[in-house]
């Protein structure tokens, strides 16, 4: 499902190259599929609550892949950039929603004690995904980057043609639950967290070459930041799988701590060495950390609004890495780690001062 999102900056770059000698326009397209992703969450998961969720997701899947056929289509005949930015947005526009409901659909999936389990899982294959979807990208685009477009549509569609069909079944006391807001303080809290993580990622992800060369290296050494980043996510995706169990909530706080002084090594820029161990660290917790945000939103969320929730979790998610990419273009990589740092130090002191309440 992740496939578009994660070889998308490499796709895009290319067609972007091959139209106008210039990546930049590739950054436009990711940046209007992610800020549409933003905008069509809530809207467009309400709109699927009189259908079964296995079906609207399967009719959100295809209007995205429509949508990523059109782009490129459009690329092929080398229409003007302005028109593959609009169709980047209209496959983005689905993507918050999908997320949404493929988690739901996970709650009929899996069963509720083997959960964790099942969303260790998830995780570790994401971020699989994220490492080996752009170097699919990058040798499809070898070929064309047009064709390239085509293949990661087409594998974004395959997992929604194969999931099994599940129905809404509510009990007695969920149908007849108030339909309670899903902006509450609880629910807040965890969303912010999980925007000052992607925030944090998104930080070391997009600034791994400008960090390489600050230590004097090539920038495609780059990669001795990103890949232990992701490694280490792998490993606590893993290591979730294997725990399956929920952690408590000071196990989490220790978590974001980790996460935290991940950033702030990160910022200090004290060498290659502790960079990439800054890296490692943030890497180890980002599994362990999404898979409670997901499970406290379970229990958080209204019952008839979960795939709402869900949505927003990875419309948090976006935000952090619009947020932080915002910063980025304004002022130094500097100034942008330690941003991201004071971020997560206050997300830290918000979830301390929650969690002595009674």
């Amino acid at each position: 499902m992740t496939v578009p999102q994660a070889a998308g900056p490499v796709a895009f770059a290319l067609v972007a190259l091959a139209l106008t000698g210039d990546t930049s326009a590739g950054a436009a397209m990711i940046l209007s599929m992610t800020l549409a992703q933003v905008v069509g969450a809530i809207p467009i998961t309400r709109l699927g609550r009189g259908f079964a969720p296995t079906t609207f997701l399967r009719l959100l899947v295809v209007f995205r892949t429509i949508a990523l056929g059109t782009l490129a289509l459009l690329a092929h005949y080398a229409t003007p950039v302005i028109w593959l930015v609009a169709a980047s947005a209209l496959a983005g526009l689905v993507n918050g929603a999908a997320a949404g409901y493929l988690r739901t659909i996970l709650n009929a999936l899996a069963p509720a004690a083997k959960l964790p389990r099942a969303l260790g899982i998830a995780a570790t294959l994401n971020e699989t995904t994220f490492v080996l979807a752009p170097v699919a990208a990058s040798g499809l685009g070898t070929i064309s980057p047009v064709f390239a477009v085509l293949a990661i549509a087409i594998l974004g569609t395959i997992p929604a043609l194969l999931l099994p069909t599940v129905r809404s079944e509510a009990s007695p006391d969920e149908v007849h639950a108030p339909d309670a807001s899903i902006l509450s303080p609880s629910i807040l809290l965890w969303l912010m967290c999980a925007a000052a993580g992607g925030a944090t990622v998104a930080a070391l992800e997009i600034g791994a070459v400008a960090l390489a060369l600050h230590f004097g290296y090539a920038p495609s050494l780059a990669i001795l930041f990103t890949v232990p980043l992701c490694l280490a996510s792998v490993a606590g995706g893993i290591w979730v799988s294997i725990r399956n169990r929920m952690a408590s909530r000071r196990a989490v706080l220790v978590q974001l701590a980790i996460m935290t002084s991940g950033a702030i090594l990160a910022a200090l820029q004290i060498s290659m060495i502790v960079t990439v161990v800054a890296a490692v660290l943030i890497g180890a917790v980002l599994a362990p950390l999404g898979t409670y945000y997901s499970l406290v939103l379970d229990t958080l969320a209204p019952p008839k609004r979960r795939a709402e929730v869900f949505a927003l979790l990875r419309t948090a998610n976006a935000v952090g890495v619009i947020v932080v990419s915002a910063v980025m273009t304004t002022v130094s990589l500097s100034t942008s780690l330690i941003t991201v740092s004071c971020m997560m130090a206050s997300v830290v002191i918000v979830v301390g001062i929650v969690s002595r309440r009674p």
